[in-house]
């Protein structure tokens, strides 16, 4: 009789699906939804990625959203506070976003895994330092992109330099010798911060320091101090206004008008820039930001992106294996060469090496750093006290004053209420 009961168990269920035997594909297909943001990756790339992952994974199927920029930090707070069916299982979001996601612990803790299986210690540290709270890693790199140095080769050969600057010094001669005939040596705004921080870091200084979760501004350092010093001496090489950022006026339209010898900027910039000027297209050339030694590009700040998985996803094995796959060589590389990306490790540089700008950005990028890790640091930037600071010192306020006083109103803003 149990023999019996069993057997007409196993028949109604193999109606629904089979007692494990005969499964139903379709009602164990689980859904991962993902959020990306515009213009991340391409159509086509994206195409590709879904087509292979689904066949690979016959139980996932994705459901990729693109996403606005424009208040994507509130709707991804909203998304991690509210949870709940619909709700995104992994998320795109900046690098220097992910503290103020982790802080209220509405992420996923992938430290086990980024350790065991995704190689942590070989990630850009630019993007992985970002996406760490405490010990914990909650943000998995993805892709990164910084400033090199965008040239005009033919102004470089008519100054009689046949080489890129390998070092810090040589850069300040070559500029010199380019701020010549009515050309500016190099077009630097004023308060090109970015800029900056990297002037900072290759001298070993820090925006901000943290002990114990309290964070002061350190701009008043004697390493920030130095490198707030070259910034002065570079920008003078040119006549870029000292009261403005990189985007005002934008320097891609500044660069197009013929007259500039260099600029600091991301590559993608020179499409722009060729856009306005078509004839600047086969005359452009890049180089990374120069360091204090040659063989070594200086520091440079690393913008890009992480990807999170929040906490109550209740497709936590899939969303790992989304997270897995997109940052991992295979899809990593292909995105980098697809979008003209850095690769998330640096053992992965040479899948972009064909692209010269790329490639350039590529070799600064070892050298990347992000800002000071904390969910704060987007009040600095709401009131950024060091463009003041910097517009105060390239007209002339004395440079330790003005710094104490920056990294003094850096340290109220880090203050948690």
């Amino acid at each position: 009789m149990r023999r019996r009961l069993l057997a007409l168990v196993c028949v109604s269920a193999s109606l629904l699906g089979g007692c494990g035997l005969l499964p139903d594909r379709a009602a164990e297909r689980r859904t991962v939804t993902v959020w990306l943001m515009q213009h991340s990756a391409s159509p086509e790339f994206l195409g590709r990625f879904t087509e292979e992952f689904e066949r690979e994974h016959p139980a996932l199927d994705l459901d990729i959203r693109i996403q606005e920029w424009t208040g994507i930090g509130e709707k991804v707070q909203r998304a991690l506070d509210t949870g709940g069916p619909g709700g995104p299982d992994v998320i795109e979001v900046g690098n220097t976003q992910v503290t103020q996601y982790a802080e209220g612990d509405g992420l996923l803790d992938l430290t086990l895994e980024s350790m065991r299986d995704w190689g942590r210690d070989a990630w850009l540290p630019g993007l992985a330092e970002p996406g760490r709270w405490g010990s914990q890693q909650y943000g998995i790199p993805w892709y990164a992109a910084n400033r090199v140095v965008i040239y005009r080769k033919d102004l470089f050969r008519r100054a009689g330099i046949t080489a890129p600057p390998r070092t810090r010094d040589e850069w300040l001669t070559v500029t010199e010798k380019l701020n010549t005939g009515g050309n500016q040596g190099i077009y630097l705004a004023g308060q090109d911060w970015y800029t900056l921080a990297g002037f900072i870091w290759e001298e070993g200084g820090e925006l901000a320091e943290g002990d114990d979760g309290v964070w002061r501004g350190t701009l008043d350092s004697p390493a920030a101090l130095r490198g707030m010093e070259f910034y002065r001496r570079l920008q003078a090489l040119g006549d870029g206004p000292v009261d403005a950022d990189e985007e005002h006026p934008p320097q891609a339209g500044v660069f197009a008008e013929g007259r500039v010898a260099q600029i600091v900027a991301v590559p993608g910039l020179a499409r722009a820039v060729v856009r306005q000027n078509p004839d600047l297209e086969d005359r452009l050339g890049y180089f990374p930001v120069p360091g204090k030694s040659a063989g070594r590009p200086g520091a440079v700040f690393t913008g890009g992106s992480d990807l999170i998985v929040p906490a109550d996803t209740d497709v936590r094995e899939g969303a790992v294996e989304v997270v897995a796959a997109l940052t991992g060589a295979r899809w990593n590389t292909d995105l980098a060469r697809t979008m003209n990306y850095v690769p998330n490790k640096a053992s992965l540089a040479g899948s972009v090496a064909g692209e010269e700008g790329v490639a350039a950005m590529a070799a600064g990028a070892a050298q990347g750093r992000a800002t000071p890790g904390t969910p704060r640091w987007g009040a600095v930037e709401a009131d950024n006290p060091i463009k003041e600071y910097m517009t105060k010192v390239l007209t002339g306020a004395d440079p330790a004053t003005e710094a104490r006083r920056a990294a003094r109103r850096i340290t109220e803003a880090l203050a948690f209420d």
